[in-house]
Order: C-alpha cells, then sequence, then structure tokens
C-alpha cells in the first residue's frame, strides 16, 4: 500500500472511531521543498500522527496549529512557513523554500465526502478530493469517485461543475495542485482557490520474461507503488511461487499482453527475455504505445545485435532512441537486487528529467523548484 493510500485509510478509520481529526495538506511550495503538493499529514486530538508534509522541516509548527484548532481556534485557515519567515529558523526549514500548508479540522459536513473518497482511495480505486480553501465556506469538500461527484464545495453550481472538470483532469494525469475561480463558478475567475489532490490509479511496469532479475525488481517497484505483471509465453517458467508472490503474472506473448494492458505515460515497460523472439516484439509493441520509459536489459553486444534487429524490423532511428538500453545507471551492480536498484534509478530520473549523476558533483537544487 502506497503512503498516500495507508493515510486516507487512517482517516477513514479514525473518523469511524469518532476521533476527532485535523488535516494539514500542503497545497503550494515556492523554490524547493521535500515533498510534492498533496503531501498530507493527519493529527488526532489524542495526538495521534499520521504523514508528513515536509519531511520533518515543520511538522511540530502544525500540530500546534492543530491543538489551536482543538482548543476552538479557527477551524479552516492557510498557514505559510519559509526561509523568509521569522518563524523558519524555529520550524527548521532548512531547504530554502516556502510551503503553504491548509489546516483544517475533518469533521460536520465534511465527514461523509471524506469517508466515502478515501474508502475508494484504500480500495485503489480513482479518486479526486477537492478542498476549498478560503472564504466563509472554507474547508468543504468535493470528490469525484469512480467518475461521480460526491459532496460540494457550498458555492454556486457553477463552481463545482468547473472543480469537477478540472479535477477529472488532473486526475487523469496523476497530479495535484491548486486551481482558481471566479466568484461565480467560472474557470477564468481568481477570487475562490481550490486544492485538488488527485489519488491516481497507480502506475503501471510490465516486465518480459520471467527470470531472478524480474524477480527482484518487481519486489521493489511495487514499494514504489507500481502496479507489476511479469509476462512470459512460457507457462513452465512462471510456475515458481517467486514470480506470484512477487507480481502479477500474465502467459503470453508480447503482442497479446499489449492487449491485455493499458499503457499511459506513467508506466514503464521492461525486456528481459534475451531471446530475439521475444525481444524484438515486445519492443516493437512498447514503441507502439505511449510508455513514459522502455527499457531492455542486455550486455552491449546484445544491445547492438538487438538494435540492428529493430531496424531490420522497420523501427526508425527517432523510435530507437526511446528504449534504454541497457537500461539502468551505471552503479556497479552485478546482483538481482543491485540491478532492480540501477534500473528503477533510471526510470526515477527519466521520469524527473534528472540526470542520475552524484548529488555532490552537480549544481541543481536537489528537490526541483516549483512555484
Amino acid at each position: 500500500m502506497t503512503t498516500a493510500r495507508r493515510i486516507a485509510g487512517t482517516a477513514s478509520d479514525w473518523l469511524r472511531e469518532g476521533r476527532r481529526v485535523v488535516a494539514a495538506l500542503l497545497v503550494g511550495i515556492e523554490g524547493s521543498a521535500p515533498l510534492e503538493p498533496g503531501a498530507l499529514m493527519l493529527i488526532a486530538e489524542d495526538g495521534a500522527i499520521e504523514g508528513s508534509i515536509t519531511g520533518g522541516c515543520v511538522e511540530a509548527a502544525v500540530v500546534g496549529e492543530a491543538k489551536g484548532i482543538f482548543g476552538g481556534a479557527q477551524l479552516a485557515h492557510t498557514v505559510t512557513y519559509g526561509i523568509s519567515d521569522e518563524l523558519a529558523g524555529t520550524v527548521g526549514l532548512t531547504c530554502g523554500g516556502i510551503v503553504h500548508v491548509f489546516i483544517h479540522e475533518v469533521s460536520g459536513a465534511e465527514v461523509d465526502v471524506e469517508t466515502e473518497a478515501r474508502d475508494a482511495v484504500t480500495a485503489g480505486r480513482p479518486v479526486a478530493i477537492a478542498t476549498l480553501l478560503g472564504g466563509p465556506q472554507a474547508g468543504r469538500k468535493l470528490a469525484l469517485v469512480d467518475g461521480e461527484v460526491v459532496g460540494g464545495l457550498g458555492g454556486p453550481a457553477l463552481l463545482d461543475r468547473s472543480v469537477s472538470r478540472d479535477a477529472e483532469g488532473m486526475l487523469a494525469q496523476g497530479r495535484s495542485g491548486i486551481r482558481r475561480y471566479g466568484n461565480d463558478g467560472a474557470t477564468l475567475g481568481a477570487e475562490l482557490a481550490v486544492h485538488i489532490h488527485a489519488f491516481a490509479l497507480p502506475p503501471k511496469m510490465l516486465i518480459f520474461g520471467a527470470i531472478d532479475f524480474s524477480v527482484a525488481l518487481a519486489r521493489i517497484a511495487s514499494e514504489l507503488g507500481y502496479e507489476v505483471t511479469i509476462a512470459d509465453p512460457r507457462a513452465p517458467f512462471l510456475e515458481a511461487p517467486r514470480y506470484r508472490e512477487a507480481a502479477r503474472t500474465l502467459t503470453a506473448w508480447p503482442q497479446d499482453a499489449f492487449e491485455q494492458i493499458d499503457l499511459g505515460p506513467r508506466d514503464a515497460v521492461l525486456v528481459f527475455t534475451h531471446d530475439p523472439k521475444f525481444d524484438v516484439p515486445a519492443l516493437v509493441g512498447a514503441l507502439a504505445g505511449k510508455s513514459g520509459y522502455i527499457g531492455a536489459l542486455g550486455s552491449r553486444k546484445t544491445t547492438t545485435d538487438r538494435e540492428r534487429r529493430l531496424r531490420e524490423a522497420g523501427v526508425p532511428a527517432d523510435q530507437l532512441a526511446r528504449v534504454h538500453a541497457p537500461c539502468g545507471l551505471d552503479i556497479g551492480s552485478a546482483t538481482p537486487e543491485e540491478v532492480a536498484v540501477s534500473v528503477l534509478a533510471e526510470i526515477i530520473a527519466t521520469r524527473s528529467g534528472r540526470s542520475g549523476e552524484p548529488l555532490r558533483e552537480g549544481s541543481r537544487a536537489i528537490h526541483p523548484p516549483r512555484s
């Protein structure tokens, strides 16, 4: 279970138990910060805490804000912490950025929306939760659950429609953020700020080849939130329990596997088969799709031979450039587990647009600036 889903499940459990809960939501970043917008932290009145919004930088200060809410202070408000803030030294925001945290009690009219939405998240269904950040209705929530609207933001009907439409688009892209609307709910205005937290379906990883390297990669990738499938047309190769324990297994040729699994920009395809009759159709099929990362394992000699076969199959040079082969970063990996770390590091770097160089040799911000 990913961090977001674990926190969502905790919120639902605490609410069912009748405990008062304050949620702190990271809704904006200026400059650099350890965690992405959408990071969530829960504080119960009895002192229990779940989640993190900055990896430890401002959490203690947020707990203080939550105690104020439990004591009768403003029920919904946004707090800003940053290096330019007098509070920065005491809360320890050492990353050089400014964070905006929306703090509100999860109770009253919002309980049903939170519970239904977060139960759906826990069940692995696509959900987007929109939270109104200002005005007399601050803290009101609207959720998009399986395409259906739950709850409302308490404003004009146009606002709910506009937010629902934006939430659907952000959910498809797997990202969270703030959207602004007019007082009438129109998308051209800027008076009302709404944070949309998207709990997209997990990214998929399709690995061709039932070998030990596939098992090692599947196990670690699952911990990173990937929904992993290991495919191989040779049924006896997939019968070993370690494959079923590490991932979903699929007995299929590459072309059949692609027909059964719909892949998009957030997804990855890995070819570990080391056999041209599997490698070539697997890569041709991957290149015909929209996967954000395509990688193939093998020596440089194997890679050169594979590229020749792909060119003979009619794959143009610009498409060949999409294949990371040999896949992985050069970290001296030898064991299947080390190779898995190498490959996953390259996948993360590719997704983030980073070079994968040692941090001490680079000059870019460790956490990419966001505004």
